[in-house]
């Protein structure tokens, strides 16, 4: 590991990637989870149904200061992005220096 972005597989326990960019991300964890499915009929482990998209819509509404929206409405344009954008962008690599911290390596 050691790209700038991890997708962690939350049903698959273990099944993570990371790559360079989102994109890169995506496809090896793409690949992390074939290779788990993979492994675990080899070695007749359950496969678990998925949850979490059963559970969350992906959307949720969040109430932030005025100076902060301005903040983020500014470096959003800056960057040439809608602000949910650079809000999820945000949030990902907030996400990923905490599991850096957590777990004691680069995610």
């Amino acid at each position: 590991m050691g790209g700038g972005y991890l997708v962690e597989y939350m049903d698959l326990p273990g099944c993570m990637a990371d790559g360079e960019s989102v994109e890169e991300a995506l496809e090896e964890g793409a690949d992390a989870v074939r290779a788990w499915i993979r492994s675990a009929k080899e070695d007749g482990t359950p496969i678990p149904k998925p949850s979490l998209l059963t559970k969350y819509s992906g959307q949720w509404r969040i109430r932030v200061p005025k100076s902060l929206h301005a903040q983020l409405d500014m470096k959003a344009k800056m960057e040439g992005v809608s602000i949910n954008t650079l809000a999820v962008t945000l949030l990902a690599e907030g996400m990923g220096r905490r599991f850096e911290r957590k777990h004691g390596r680069k995610s």
